[in-house]
């Protein structure tokens, strides 16, 4: 990855002291020179309505108020996991009253929502974007795009911003079709290094291992739920920063999962439930839990720092921050010691990630 010096950022600092000079101030003059950096915000899954009955307060304005000074960032990205669509007269479920089966959707219009949030991009990658067939997933990128927003996702896209004169690229991946299939290790690997050859950094964001208010543990091998194969997470993660991504954001289990280090990058096994509106996703137990990764990376790929900050859905599953217990920062740190004893991040009571001493 080239590591270009630019004026064009907020820079970090590294300074170094220049020798006095004889007959002046004893003083030692100080050079900074400049690293470039980007702070990244993600969040785990965002579904805000179950049209057209099911809407939040105030037809969502203000949705992610409760949230947007802890999103913001350089780069704020979401996993939506629903489309922005008007009823296209397909539905996956074949019905309404199909059992277990379910299929949400959100107006077009609440791609404002995002917008007004902070939000910048989003993932597409993920078992409920076609909820209402190719018509449906067709809208919500209209809608994005309408919105002034971005999105990843599709099989083989690339999505590249340039912030503060960094190129960052973002992935999407999942086990479905049309997007980059995380069980084809060897077309990840692919991808993820022509990605490194057009951008300084790589984020991929990945939906990824069972779910449920029990999947909350990583394990070694593929995760199955019913007939569906959802992927070895940590051979995954493993694998594309193997072959150049410096940082893994996954989401799908619908809980909270451990953190590790993986060749000095961050790999977060999932972000949790972070929007529920309109009652679509469950707020019981540990499945009301979530939270905002922050991290902070320099040009060339290196962990700068990082921070958790935890949320929840309060009772119109509107997401909220938890400055009161932080609850989701303890069972972030909780799974990632019983998980990754060895290579786990270190979580401080401040909600700072760090590498594990």
């Amino acid at each position: 990855m080239a590591n270009r010096g630019s004026d064009d950022h907020d820079p970090v600092w590294v300074s170094a002291s220049a020798a006095a000079v004889p007959g002046k101030s004893t003083s030692a003059r100080v050079e900074s020179v400049a690293v470039e950096s980007v702070t990244l915000s993600a969040t785990g899954d965002i579904m805000m309505s179950s049209a057209p009955n099911g809407l939040p307060p105030k037809n969502g304005a203000g949705f992610f108020d409760g949230v947007r000074k802890s999103l913001a960032s350089d780069l704020v990205m979401g996993n939506l996991e629903q489309p922005l669509t008007e009823d296209t007269g397909v539905s996956k479920c074949g019905s309404p009253a199909a059992s277990k089966c379910f299929a949400f959707r959100s107006p077009p219009s609440y791609a404002k929502h995002l917008k007004d949030g902070g939000f910048q991009l989003l993932n597409t990658a993920n078992n409920h974007a076609k909820d209402f067939g190719a018509a449906g997933y067709r809208n919500t990128i209209e809608a994005l795009k309408g919105a002034g927003l971005e999105y990843t996702g599709e099989q083989d896209k690339i999505t590249t911003l340039e912030i503060k004169g960094v190129k960052v690229a973002v992935i999407g991946f999942s086990p479905y079709s049309g997007a980059n299939n995380l069980n084809d290790l060897e077309h990840a690997r692919e991808i993820v290094k022509r990605a490194e050859a057009e951008a300084d950094l790589v984020v991929v964001q990945a939906h990824m291992g069972a779910e449920g208010v029990t999947k909350n543990h990583v394990k070694p091998g593929n995760e199955i739920l019913g007939s569906e194969n959802r992927g070895d997470p940590i051979k995954f993660s493993h694998t594309v920063i193997d072959a150049g991504a410096d940082l893994v954001i996954g989401h799908g289990p619908h809980v909270l999962r451990g953190m590790e280090f993986y060749k000095g990058k961050l790999i977060a096994y999932s972000l949790g439930n972070f929007a529920g509106g309109g009652h679509t996703l469950s707020k019981d137990g540990n499945l009301k839990y979530a939270g905002i990764l922050r991290v902070t990376l320099n040009k060339d790929g290196s962990y700068v720092g990082g921070e958790f900050v935890s949320t929840y859905l309060n009772g119109d599953g509107l997401p909220t921050r938890d400055t009161a217990n932080e609850r989701g920062r303890g069972l972030i740190t909780d799974l990632t010691a019983a998980d990754f004893p060895e290579t786990g991040a270190s979580i401080g009571d401040d909600g700072a990630i760090k590498p594990a001493a």
